[in-house]
């Protein structure tokens, strides 16, 4: 099968949203119309499942850096700093 089709396949879809059953159908229907052979079957859908996890996290981690970078542009306090400036209120609530 050409890494075309399944690139293809998962632009198509969204390949966040990509989950087996859906992979497991569209091959189906790929085997139905000769694209992909029977024998390639739980190959063809290992291998989506596969692309469709790799770019899943590839999106995230974009998604976290942009989200970070626009955080620090905002100048908002990330978790870290709040946990010491929080421990700091604290020691000194308790003299």
């Amino acid at each position: 099968m050409s890494d075309l089709i399944k690139k293809t396949i998962l632009a198509g879809l969204g390949a966040l949203s990509l989950t087996k059953e859906k992979a497991e159908e569209i091959t189906k229907d790929l085997i139905k119309r000769g694209e992909v052979a029977k024998t390639e079957e739980a190959k063809f859908v290992k291998d989506l499942m596969e692309r469709a996890e790799k770019n899943r996290v590839e999106v995230e981690k974009k998604i976290e850096k942009i989200v970070e970078k626009t955080l620090i542009k905002m100048n908002v306090p990330t978790r870290k700093e709040l946990d010491v400036l929080k421990a700091k209120v604290d020691k000194l609530s308790k003299k």
